[in-house]
């Protein structure tokens, strides 16, 4: 099992800086999701020869590797134009991960065109989010042979806001591309947006299940759905948290205990975004509290 962490919250350290910042809270492995001077938010990446370099000479001398490289382009916009420029930035970014010898990517499946082209995100309306899963699989038709030529495996989540958010149909939409290497991805903050038994779930995607990210929310559902009260009544709002173990509601023990039963071997990642303020104790309370688990249930 490769137990990784987001670095996001670390974010304003300088890229090289990053190994050596991950092995100081107790990890040995990397998630690398975006940020401006790599793998930029929805757009072409910023890399280049003495950026590979560098990154690589910092992963060598702190002994950490990158689990998996997380980009996030529109890869599933029914505007064409942007579409094939997401295709684009996905076919460098996988370039990417074979120079530093990455074997594995992860993604969302995603919300559609940018809000200044389409009006309205794609979950807010049913015609959007057919036209795009239509443009979800054209770019798969382009991308997967190219994941399979390359030997890097791909792990796509739902999303509370994309087109996919729940557990189902993604599951089924996984294995509808029936290629060893696409594979699931379970976050457990948006736990309460796929159902309420994490045992039954768990087990229902053990087939595909290749990652987790690791991180606390609150049920949104619960309090007869008084949980959080939002205005004006019926909002299409999305809300989930990604916070420190035992801090809300996801139900740990059931977590653990049934990833351990079916038999998860992949990339574990602690994935907490709320506490910039102290996120060094985060990350080093994330890693403790991961192992005592692990501990405890992969005897």
């Amino acid at each position: 099992m490769r137990i990784a962490i987001d670095p996001f919250m670390h974010r304003h350290l300088p890229l090289e800086q990053i190994p050596a910042k991950v092995k100081e809270l107790g990890y040995d492995w990397i998630e690398l999701s975006p940020r401006g001077d790599f793998l930029e938010w929805f757009k072409a990446p910023r890399v280049f020869p003495d950026r590979i370099k560098t990154l690589k000479r910092a992963l060598n001398k702190a002994e950490v590797g990158i689990a998996s490289l997380l980009p996030m382009y529109r890869w599933a916009s029914n505007d064409e134009t942007e579409r094939q420029a997401a295709v684009r930035h996905w076919k460098r970014a996988i370039e990417i991960a074979v120079e530093l010898g990455v074997d594995t990517m992860n993604s969302e499946f995603g919300r559609g065109p940018h809000p200044d082209k389409g009006g309205c995100y794609c979950c807010h309306t049913g015609s959007m989010i057919e036209a795009c899963e239509d443009a979800w699989w054209r770019s798969m038709e382009e991308l997967v042979p190219i994941f399979e030529r390359e030997g890097i495996t791909l792990h796509v989540e739902p999303h509370p806001e994309d087109w996919c958010e729940t557990l189902q149909p993604a599951l089924d939409i996984i294995r509808t591309v029936n290629s060893p290497r696409v594979r699931f991805l379970y976050c457990a903050p948006h736990t309460f947006y796929f159902g309420d038994d994490t045992k039954a779930m768990l087990r229902e995607a053990a087939d595909v299940l290749a990652h987790v990210h690791v991180g606390d929310t609150f049920n949104h559902k619960a309090s007869s759905g008084l949980r959080y009260i939002l205005n004006p009544p019926g909002t299409q709002a999305r809300v989930h948290q990604h916070l420190d173990i035992g801090q809300d509601e996801v139900p740990w023990d059931d977590f653990f205990g049934t990833l351990a039963e079916i038999g998860f071997d992949g990339i574990m990642t602690a994935c907490v975004f709320a506490w910039e303020d102290r996120a060094d104790h985060s990350g080093r309370f994330m890693r403790a509290e991961m192992q005592k688990y692990i501990d405890q249930y992969w005897k």
